[in-house]
């Protein structure tokens, strides 16, 4: 894999991180600020959550195997 292709995978597992902490913090809102009066929210709102660190997780364990 080309130097290019590499940098353009660090920008896609940059950009999934991101969504990643969006989401967290969306959940922590969640459980910090409505939990009693939306917590039927708070599976679909992890499920969510859970799905965004995987594909983070994912992508950058493909980046760390092509950088070692």
């Amino acid at each position: 894999m080309s130097a290019e292709e590499i940098k353009e995978l660090e920008a896609v597992v940059n950009k999934l991180k991101f969504k990643a902490s969006m989401k967290a913090s969306e959940l922590h809102d969640l459980v910090e600020d409505r939990l009693l009066s939306d917590f039927e929210d708070l599976i679909p709102f992890a499920e969510t959550t859970y799905a965004a660190c995987k594909a983070w997780s994912d992508k950058n364990k493909e980046l760390a195997k092509l950088k070692a």
